[in-house]
């Protein structure tokens, strides 16, 4: 009897551990407080170039900038690049004294994320906490979520340092102020 031919080298399946296998992959790092709000919006706070990778993959169109100062130089430079549009409603008049969001910037982000042209987007501010939320909060009254559910995702993404005027400001915004544009 003659003994089996030898298998070629091709034909024999190369065997890795995990740790082989993750260290070849891209890692997908999300920017702090990222969320899914839905289906092409997001929520998070000002990404670092770590984060740069996943959110290319969201393949954004827009980024609503909630924050009074501008984002960091590489975030700046990322969005040019992938030829994002930054939409930077932070300004230093539109944050009060006591550091809520107005009722101008959070109608002027509706008005942006409301349009389906302008999906994907992202919704942020520095840590995806208190503007963010404010802003996300008063889409969900929009969207006709009760007042605990708007609160509790609220409270999720503020943590510890939840403003209760922020959650004053949810609950008492005006939703008849807000134009919804009819589908074509």
């Amino acid at each position: 009897m003659s003994p089996a031919p030898a298998a070629d080298e091709e034909d024999v399946p190369q065997r890795v551990t995990v740790k082989q296998a993750i260290g070849r992959s891209l890692k997908l790092i999300p920017p702090p407080n990222f969320g899914m709000v839905e289906d092409g919006l997001y929520r998070s706070g000002q990404p670092s170039e770590l984060s740069f990778p996943f959110l290319e993959k969201l393949r954004l169109k827009s980024i609503i900038w909630l924050a009074p100062e501008d984002p960091n130089d590489q975030f700046i430079n990322f969005l040019a690049d992938q030829d994002v549009k930054l939409h930077h409603l932070g300004v230093e008049n539109a944050v009060q004294y006591d550091g809520a969001i107005t009722e101008e910037v959070v109608l002027s982000s509706l008005s942006l994320l409301l349009v389906p042209a302008s999906l994907p987007l992202l919704v942020m501010c520095n840590l995806g906490r208190h503007r963010t939320g404010t802003v996300i909060g008063v889409f969900r009254r929009l969207q006709r979520w009760n007042l605990t559910s708007i609160l509790e995702e609220y409270r999720r993404y503020a943590g510890p340092k939840v403003r209760v005027l922020n959650e004053q400001f949810i609950e008492l915004f005006d939703c008849d102020l807000v134009s919804v544009p009819l589908p074509p």
